[in-house]
């Protein structure tokens, strides 16, 4: 019952607890620092691969490996699930190898609604060396199981700050910073080509396709349109991602499923002289799944910020003049 009540978001939120599965998730996320409530294991066997002197924290209560293959949410269950405190981004310990590699590189999701895309782009921002990674509202729970799967330890490699308005986010960035957007609009068909809610098959075509609102982008501006685009959405210059664009520090912003970018994330991003970064894809094709989208995007930010740092120690070490 307790199991069964702590997969639940009303759990999550009321209580601060999450559930986590198996051995990997467990073990990234003891050492890491989260805190452990109960640890449920079908075998000793289980704990002997865990750091000793966390597990000892936490309630362990044994139970039957049938137990545990009713509860679990895998395939093949590993007999071990354990109820942490809801991780504080501040108080973790990140492994030293992403503090090593880590990148003036911010990532803000904005209407990410399916888990596994969520998940994989935690995966790809800790991959990529992100700083940190913000969630708005309207995202999907990253504390929900299918996310922590598709995470693959991501939720403890790289810092998460979630359920943030939209009126938080510049409390939550450095100064100074750049945001981007991504879309999925070729600058070359700008003037030709409108977009229907949900791609350009209709809604459900491309889950977690990042786009701009369809009144961004009109085929026709009407009469009453301003300076700022359609129905005041703010213009932004649109370049291809592979283009120069990675100032220092730099944030993306990454929209989801059918309602895309958000009016506030582009007024964000307009407000610090950011850009809209498109990835082409060949005509006819529908767009890019979000989670693709965020793994190219960051990681050209990534190419880009480590040449530019690369290109600023030449240039000390062999000065011109």
């Amino acid at each position: 019952k307790v199991v069964t009540i702590a997969k639940s978001k009303k759990f999550r939120d009321n209580h601060g607890k999450v559930l986590l599965e198996g051995h990997r998730l467990i073990k990234d996320a003891l050492e890491a620092g989260a805190v452990p409530q109960m640890l449920f294991f079908s075998t000793v066997g289980h704990l002997k691969e865990l750091p000793e002197a966390e597990i000892k924290r936490a309630s362990l209560v044994k139970v039957k490996f049938e137990d545990i293959k009713i509860w679990s949410d895998l395939v093949t269950p590993q007999g071990l699930l354990g109820i942490f405190s809801k991780p504080d981004h501040a108080k973790m310990s990140y492994p030293a190898a992403q503090l090593t590699n880590s990148l003036p590189l911010l990532l803000i999701c904005d209407n990410i609604r399916d888990p596994g895309n969520l998940g994989t782009i935690l995966r790809s921002a800790a991959g990529a060396g992100c700083e940190k990674v913000l969630i708005t509202k309207g995202c999907v729970d990253p504390w929900e199981p299918k996310v922590l799967r598709a995470g693959m330890g991501a939720h403890f490699r790289v810092p998460i700050i979630a359920n943030l308005d939209w009126e938080s986010i510049p409390n939550n960035l450095p100064d100074d910073i750049q945001v981007c957007v991504a879309d999925n609009k070729d600058p070359g068909a700008q003037a030709e080509t409108t977009s229907v809610p949900g791609g350009a098959g209709g809604a459900g075509s491309a889950p977690g396709s990042p786009k701009a609102p369809v009144e961004s982008r009109p085929k026709a501006a009407p009469e009453h349109e301003d300076e700022e685009g359609a129905a005041g959405t703010p213009e932004l210059a649109t370049q291809c991602y592979y283009e120069d664009w990675a100032r220092t520090p730099v944030a993306v912003v990454i929209g989801g499923e059918t309602h895309g970018l958000s009016t506030d994330a582009l007024q964000l991003a307009a407000s610090t002289g950011g850009k809209r970064l498109v990835i082409p894809v060949v005509p006819g094709v529908d767009s890019l799944n979000a989670a693709i989208a965020a793994a190219i995007v960051l990681f050209e930010g990534k190419r880009q910020l480590l040449q530019r740092h690369k290109q600023r120690d030449d240039r000390q070490k062999f000065p011109v003049g």
